[in-house]
């Protein structure tokens, strides 16, 4: 089966052997868009008549958008697909509308988890313009929690493992085989109040710590969170970040977008790059991209 016509809407990060595999599947020449559209009619615009596109998560992909394109018969996310609350794709306008949408997952874990241990030993070390106590110190039986145990907090986990780190988590569904490799089961409230460093990794639009919780994390603490957005409630966070000894650690998707709030606070660790977005992580997601069309065909 063919399409019409596909689209890449914006940065998609396919890679360019991908593009030339998803040419089998259009009959016209397939358009390429760099950048992100500002506006929904730039984006409607830019599918036109087609009845495929692909787009990254950066990109809002409405039902005003979908009506605006009533050819569409299939939208590949380039990003993950947990569910509904988190896609940036309106899927439940697409189920009703015999629209299918595919999304991917675990393809960025890798690259997160050497971000993750990269920057907290920086900070642990004082490597950096910080450090988070007087003397450096090591990874070695830190206590450390991780909230979200997904494939990317199992990852971390194991590799914290492997530092002799003791690690605990905190999931709405607790698993056998995480407890079995000993990580150990809290209640948030306790992992929060009894581990020295929190890592968050939690599905878009999901905010668990707020003015509470931030009492039970206490000083003397270090939050990391790689999400896509805010996993806490922000002016809570702001004033946890002014208690005694108090880090936070961001990559570009933690941050989103709050750089002019955050970049204020020297005990705030930020950086530009998506942790997860590196070569690798575009090789993997090419291939489960063409894996999901090539099922749908």
């Amino acid at each position: 089966m063919k399409f019409n016509k596909i689209v890449l809407v914006d940065e998609t990060g396919l890679k360019s052997w991908a593009i030339e595999e998803l040419q089998k599947f259009s009959l016209a020449k397939i358009s390429v868009y760099s950048g992100y559209p500002n506006t929904e009619a730039e984006l409607v615009k830019r599918i036109g008549g087609a009845e495929c596109m692909f787009v990254s998560w950066h990109t809002q992909v409405t039902e005003t958008v979908m009506k605006s394109c009533p050819n569409l018969k299939y939208v590949g996310m380039c990003c993950s697909l947990y569910d509904e609350s988190s896609a940036n794709v309106d899927i439940k306008y697409a189920n009703a509308n015999n629209i299918v949408v595919n999304g991917i997952r675990d393809y960025g874990d890798e690259g997160v988890v050497e971000f993750v241990l990269s920057e907290l030993i920086r900070l642990l070390k004082g490597l950096g313009e910080n450090q988070w106590k007087n003397s450096p110190v090591e990874l070695t039986n830190r206590k450390i929690g991780i909230i979200g145990m997904g494939a990317t907090g199992k990852m971390l986990a194991k590799a914290l493992l492997a530092f002799q780190v003791n690690v605990y988590y905190f999931d709405r569904n607790r698993g056998l085989d995480v407890e079995e490799a000993g990580i150990i089961y809290l209640p948030l409230r306790q992992l929060l109040s009894s581990c020295e460093i929190v890592s968050t990794h939690l599905p878009k639009n999901t905010r668990l710590i707020d003015g509470n919780l931030f009492s039970d994390l206490g000083e003397g603490k270090i939050l990391i969170n790689t999400s896509l957005g805010l996993t806490f409630d922000k002016s809570s966070f702001l004033e946890w970040i002014e208690r005694v000894g108090n880090y936070a650690i961001f990559d570009d998707c933690g941050v989103s977008g709050h750089y002019d709030d955050f970049s204020k606070y020297s005990q705030i660790v930020t950086n530009d790059k998506v942790a997860g977005w590196t070569a690798e992580a575009k090789e993997r997601l090419s291939k489960k991209v063409i894996e999901q069309l090539q099922k749908y065909n």
